[in-house]
């Protein structure tokens, strides 16, 4: 089977659909691969369709005739739920659909569009099997989803270089975030933003409050007249922690932001300075300087995607090891906030 095409320059796909479902972090790199997508077929309908969670993140998104979303981690109606999903996509009478999810899950419902007898035309996923007919040659690992990704587009012909994410946000953003910007004095370029969270699964991916607070002091110390906290549910006693060893000239907004808010508060920002988590990918919407660092996580295959991203790493035999448990967590225990400050002054000079 060939598995590659020039799509853009097929004139009978007409209406295309999109599926990326999770993570949040996953969901945010692939906007990235839709700014190409609706780059490369001006005029087509693209629909998305993502999980419920997802789906507010794209009411303003213009690049998108449709958004649905279905509720797959309900394991009492998931076979209701394929049903309704293959029902769903079989009245669209789509001309290409393009898996950016990948899993066995999407692999499961394109195989019975197929079987049952929607005869999509056009199947693009990132490995070349069933259900897909567009797909590229298997990449050495590790590889980062965005690279394998690119692949599979650019197996289908379509160009595959917008550097980083590309969300769009509605003005009611944009309000709440300039009212916040001044209630707290955070003039652009006069303040850093901290992401010192994660989701309470992957708690060993924290560099923790006590490090966080001293680059803090730091920082503020040298200088920069304000750091700004933000997080989610799960990182609230996180910040908590952090702002209680600090002064007030550390702001603390955990739980006072949306998710789209987080680019509009990272963009005028002097650097950014976050763990291996999903609003590290939403400030990479943004071309300010970032220092991800990573411990259990390989920055090959986590890193946001951006030549003003950088990720540092203890040089240990354990790195990259994934696990969720771990007796000494030495891996972020090595990145000490002295060195972390002295990579973060080394990058702010070759960006000054």
């Amino acid at each position: 089977m060939i598995y590659r095409a020039d799509l853009p320059n097929d004139p009978a796909i007409r209406r295309i659909l999109v599926v990326k479902w999770s993570a949040m972090g996953d969901v945010i790199i692939a906007t990235a691969l839709f700014e190409d997508i609706a780059r490369a077929f001006p005029g087509r309908e693209i629909h998305l369709d993502t999980l419920p969670a997802w789906k507010g993140l794209f009411e303003s998104d213009a690049r998108f005739a449709r958004v649905f979303a279905v509720e797959w981690r309900d394991r009492r109606r998931r076979g209701r739920k394929i049903a309704e999903w293959l029902q769903r996509v079989r009245a669209e009478r789509y001309d290409l659909i393009i898996d950016l999810q990948c899993n066995d899950r999407s692999r499961l419902l394109l195989g019975l569009l197929w079987l049952t007898g929607s005869r999509i035309s056009y199947r693009l996923g990132n490995r070349q099997r069933f259900p897909y007919n567009i797909a590229p040659a298997a990449l050495p690992k590790p590889v980062h989803t965005i690279t394998r990704s690119r692949a599979a587009l650019q197996a289908g012909g379509i160009p595959a270089t917008t550097p980083r994410p590309v969300l769009h946000i509605s003005d009611s953003n944009r309000v709440r975030v300039r009212e916040l910007v001044e209630r707290h004095g955070l003039k652009p370029g006069h303040y850093a933003v901290f992401l010192p969270g994660c989701n309470a699964d992957g708690h060993l991916k924290r560099w923790g409050a006590t490090r966080y607070a001293a680059l803090a002091d730091r920082i503020h110390r040298d200088g920069l007249e304000r750091i700004a906290l933000i997080g989610g549910p799960d990182e609230v006693e996180e910040c908590r922690r952090i702002e209680s060893a600090c002064g007030d000239w550390l702001v603390n907004l955990c739980g006072q932001t949306a998710i789209l808010d987080i680019p509009l508060l990272c963009e005028p920002a002097r650097f950014i300075v976050a763990n291996d988590t999903g609003t590290a990918h939403l400030a990479a919407a943004t071309a300010t300087p970032m220092t991800v660092l990573c411990g259990p996580t390989d920055p090959r295959r986590v890193k946001p995607p951006g030549d003003n991203v950088t990720a540092l790493q203890a040089d240990l035999p354990c790195v990259n090891c994934y696990r969720k448990t771990c007796s000494h967590h030495s891996c972020m225990a090595m990145l000490t906030p002295p060195l972390v400050w002295r990579h973060l002054r080394a990058s702010d000079h070759k960006t000054g």
